[in-house]
């Protein structure tokens, strides 16, 4: 007799299998383009800073405008490709990204960097949205499991590397080497979509505008999901703040090489894997709620001991670090089980809740990194930041949990 999980399995095998699968590598590439170009920029600000005239604010509105593309490429790129297809959807961003790279590496005001690098941003985010629906759209639930774990530890290691990267182009080639760098992965990218990526979905040829208006006004006359949307980029996007503001503290404030910045940086990447792993080891004994609270402490801990070295005149790498490493323990932890309660509000809107949420999440990194471009004192200007966003986090997460709590009771 047949197995009936087994005769599951292999309808869902059969059913995926009609459809030609992307290669893994090409998903990988479309993905790290967006999540590379966030910060790879970083360690270049104060030498491109210097050579436009620019001042810390305008640079860092480089970063923050970037992050605001991708918040915003989130609600786009998802209806556009059900109505086009997903490979027309990733071509356009693709093409987006290529033009965009090619005007910011040949910027010669930092308007025109800062504008290049919102529509760079806006274009890449097309590999971050689409390279997991294509996913979804092709494998078998198991299958699909271990390719959406690869492309979340790109997610992850993006960030890590971009600095290390970008400290390496800008000591060894200039600071526009970075930006050509990311030009010539963006026309790579748009040549392997254009060759080698197949369509995975089947494209409706319209866009559904009143059932995904539908949708988002139904999430957003949620209190609960608002509240950890809101919360959850709080206490996790906020860091964006620091990492866009690390430059010109460590290296103007603190004296230390720039090619210092990029290990700095990269710890807090460590320290936020650290906390997903801790989150996975005990999601099932603590719980969601719980587990959520308790890491937004954490950052809540690392915003308030940052402005307190900050300004009590204690700052070094070794305190600033310190405070950093307790923010993003907190930042690795706190994601996922926000992402997690939000998206299980109306199970019926899911991919709509997942694309609001990535845009508030987004969206509040972006403000937050401007915020932290204020004023003369980057490290003052940044630990306000962190620690305002850490205390509404926290008022947010719990307001969230209450009106959770009582909407199903």
């Amino acid at each position: 007799m047949t197995d009936p999980a087994t005769s599951t399995s292999n309808s869902a095998e059969q059913t995926t299998s009609a459809r030609a699968v992307p290669a893994l590598w090409m998903l990988v590439l479309i993905t790290l383009a967006g999540t590379l170009a966030m910060h790879i920029f970083v360690p270049s600000l104060p030498v491109a800073g210097e050579a436009l005239h620019a001042d810390n604010a305008q640079m860092q509105l480089t970063i923050s405008l970037y992050i605001l593309g991708l918040a915003l490429g989130q609600l786009f790129y998802g209806p556009l490709s059900d109505a086009l297809g997903r490979r027309p959807a990733l071509m356009l961003g693709m093409l987006i990204y290529s033009v965009a790279g090619i005007i910011a590496w040949q910027a010669q005001s930092v308007e025109t960097l800062i504008t290049a690098r919102f529509f760079q941003a806006f274009g890449g985010c097309a590999g971050l949205a689409l390279g997991r629906a294509m996913i979804r759209d092709t494998a078998a639930p198991d299958r699909a499991v271990q390719r959406l774990a690869v492309l979340n530890l790109v997610v992850a290691i993006g960030p890590a590397l971009a600095p290390l990267i970008g400290s390496m182009l800008t000591i060894t080639l200039g600071w526009r080497s970075v930006l050509l760098a990311l030009c010539l992965m963006g026309i790579g990218n748009l040549l392997f979509v254009w060759r080698l990526m197949p369509e995975t979905a089947q494209a409706t040829g319209r866009v559904n505008l009143p059932g995904l208006a539908h949708e988002y006004h139904t999430l957003i006359r949620s209190p609960a999901f608002i509240g950890y949307a809101i919360g959850g980029g709080c206490a996790t996007t906020a860091m964006f703040a620091f990492v866009a503001s690390a430059p010109f503290i460590f290296v103007e404030q603190l004296g230390k090489p720039a090619s210092h910045v990029a290990y700095y940086l990269s710890l807090l990447i460590l320290s936020i894997s650290l906390g997903n792993f801790i989150t996975n080891r005990t999601t099932h004994r603590i719980g969601l709620s719980r587990l959520m609270l308790s890491a937004s402490l954490l950052s809540l801990a690392g915003g308030i001991s940052m402005l307190v070295i900050v300004f009590a005149g204690w700052a070094s790498v070794i305190t600033l670090e310190a405070s950093m490493l307790l923010f993003t323990l907190g930042v690795g932890m706190t994601g996922p089980t926000a992402l997690t309660l939000a998206v299980s509000i109306n199970p019926k809107v899911v991919g709509s809740a997942a694309g609001l949420y990535g845009f508030a999440q987004m969206g509040i990194g972006a403000l937050c990194t401007a915020l932290a471009g204020l004023g003369d004192n980057p490290a003052q200007a940044a630990a306000m930041v962190l620690a305002t966003a850490a205390i509404i986090g926290q008022i947010a997460l719990r307001a969230a949990l209450r009106f959770d709590r009582q909407a199903k009771s």
